[in-house]
C-alpha cells in the first residue's frame, strides 16, 4: 500500500480528491501542523491503514522540523498512547 503526500492530506487510494483512506493536514506558520481529519473506508477499515498514515504523517513532519496538534480524535489519541510520538506533540 503507498501512501501519497497531498496539498492537505497523506492518503491512499486513486487521488486526494477520492481517497480509500487519508489524514488531512493543515500548515500553520513554519513550525505547526495540525492534523484535523481522518477517514479509513468501509473496505479498509481494521487492517491498521489509520495508523499507517499517521506513521507517514509523523515521519514527514519530524524531517521538516514540525511538532504537530492533533485535533482529530484518532490522531490524538495514538500520538498521546505512542511514546514514539511524544516529542511530535505541540503543546
Amino acid at each position: 500500500m503507498k501512501i501519497n503526500r497531498g496539498s492537505k492530506s497523506f492518503y491512499y487510494g486513486d487521488s486526494e480528491e477520492n481517497p480509500s483512506a487519508e489524514m488531512s493536514y493543515v500548515l500553520t506558520g513554519e513550525k505547526l501542523m495540525i492534523i484535523d481529519h481522518t477517514y479509513v473506508s468501509e473496505e479498509l477499515k481494521g487492517q491498521g491503514v489509520g495508523n499507517r498514515l499517521l506513521n507517514e504523517v509523523v515521519d514527514w513532519a519530524r524531517n521538516e522540523g514540525r511538532k504537530i496538534m492533533p485535533l482529530c480524535p484518532f490522531a490524538k489519541a495514538q500520538m498521546e498512547k505512542h511514546a514514539s510520538f511524544h516529542d511530535m506533540i505541540h503543546r
